[in-house]
């Protein structure tokens, strides 16, 4: 089942706080960025967040699960209605990840 749009809004929605939230359409599904950087997928109307170690830290009790058939295992967020657990959580994710990669430019 694809994610629906109001869903992927709550959620950029919920996390504003945390930086620039942005997300794209990715394979019928959507991958959801703070400040460029991609840190989560939402599948299914769930939001799946890459596993750091700053995520683990912060909630090493936190459920694991993949967001798609053969992926490798996110965080899983089931409660997006708190806000400030969050954004606190998505800020020191991203924190850990790396910078995005500058995109090449065409040669025309």
């Amino acid at each position: 089942m694809a994610s629906k749009l109001e869903f992927v809004q709550y959620a950029a929605d919920q996390l504003e706080e945390a930086g620039v939230i942005t997300y794209r359409k990715m394979f019928g599904e959507y991958g959801i960025y703070c400040d460029g950087k991609i840190f989560g997928l939402i599948c299914d109307n769930q939001l799946f967040v890459k596993i750091t170690e700053n995520g683990k830290r912060l909630r090493p009790d936190l459920k694991t699960a993949s967001p798609y058939e053969g992926a490798k295992p996110y965080f899983l967020m089931e409660d997006l209605d708190n806000k400030n657990f969050l954004v606190e959580f998505v800020r020191e994710t991203c924190r850990e990840l790396p910078a995005p990669k500058p995109k090449k430019k065409e040669i025309s």
